[in-house]
């Protein structure tokens, strides 16, 4: 299918574009099930889509389908009884249609304005009769017609983001300012801040660590293993004594997933944020990032 897509693809993708309202899918049986993913995946991706049962559309759900939209229909043989009265409407509406299906000679490839026919093999199973083969031509199919459209609007990932705010798709999406640590949450200090001043804001801000400020700018940083190593006349020394210069850090539109990979292959469980101007504008533990739903 990858080197013999249908002729009409082209021209599908570029009707399926020019609509004005949405793309409904539908299918009965097996179809239905590959209808509804195939809706599914492009309502994810920047087209608007949803799923018809073709049998709840002859009893009222006909209303869902509008003079602004254009319809997939899902059938093997493109003979399916059940489809009768969501053809008649859509042809009604003179909105386009799109078949897929096996039969290039079938009622539906014949009133569909526009057909997508799948390749004439066998299904998988031992009798040649379970939708197998033709289910998964048919979700690739669909699936190839969802990532053109998406091709062809742009769609980036911050568009995937917004439309994953939730499970990992979304957690793999999110950038450290979204979960990064802020204003006064922050353990800030001056460079020449005695190490007596600095003990109780590294304590009180819970990170582990604090940020030398020196001009505004960040100097470096001090984190419980400086303070080990800094044992002899701790109290004495000033936070430049004690910081580790030229710290790793991270600006704010990277990836939780990236920042996570650093902070693992550094062995380090907090990551100051920066402008390009080396000021401190946040801070992001790796209990941050898991919980957000990174691993």
């Amino acid at each position: 299918m990858s080197r013999n897509l249908p002729d009409d693809f082209a021209d599908i993708v570029r009707v399926l574009m020019s609509i004005e309202g949405r793309i409904i899918v539908t299918g009965m049986g097996k179809s239905g099930h590959i209808a509804r993913k195939i809706a599914a995946t492009m309502a994810s991706t920047g087209t608007p889509a949803f799923f018809v049962h073709p049998a709840e559309a002859s009893h009222g759900d006909l209303g869902m389908i509008t003079p602004r939209d254009a319809i997939i229909i899902l059938s093997n043989s493109g003979e399916t009884r059940e489809l009768a009265h969501v053809i008649y409407h859509a042809r009604q509406l003179k909105i386009p249609m799109v078949a897929i299906t096996k039969r290039a000679d079938s009622t539906l490839a014949k009133k569909a304005g526009h057909a997508l026919i799948l390749p004439d093999v066998p299904e998988a199973c031992a009798i040649g009769m379970a939708p197998t083969t033709s289910t998964t031509c048919a979700l690739a199919l669909g699936d190839a017609l969802a990532v053109a459209m998406m091709k062809e609007r742009g769609f980036s990932k911050e568009n995937f983001s917004a439309f994953h705010p939730s499970g990992s798709l979304g957690a793999q999406l999110l950038k450290v300012r979204d979960v990064m640590h802020t204003g006064e949450e922050l353990p800030l200090v001056p460079a020449d801040a005695a190490m007596r001043d600095v003990l109780p804001e590294m304590t009180a801000k819970s990170f582990g660590t604090a940020a030398v400020v020196r001009n505004g700018k960040l100097h470096g940083v001090i984190t419980d293993g400086d303070l080990r190593r800094h044992m002899e006349g701790l109290l004495d020394s000033t936070a430049a004594d004690v910081a580790t210069v030229e710290p790793i850090t991270v600006k704010a539109d990277v990836l939780l997933g990236d920042a996570l990979k650093i902070m693992r292959e550094k062995k380090i469980s907090a990551l100051f944020i920066t402008d390009d101007d080396a000021r401190v504008k946040g801070l992001i533990h790796i209990h941050d990032i898991l919980r957000a739903g990174v691993k």
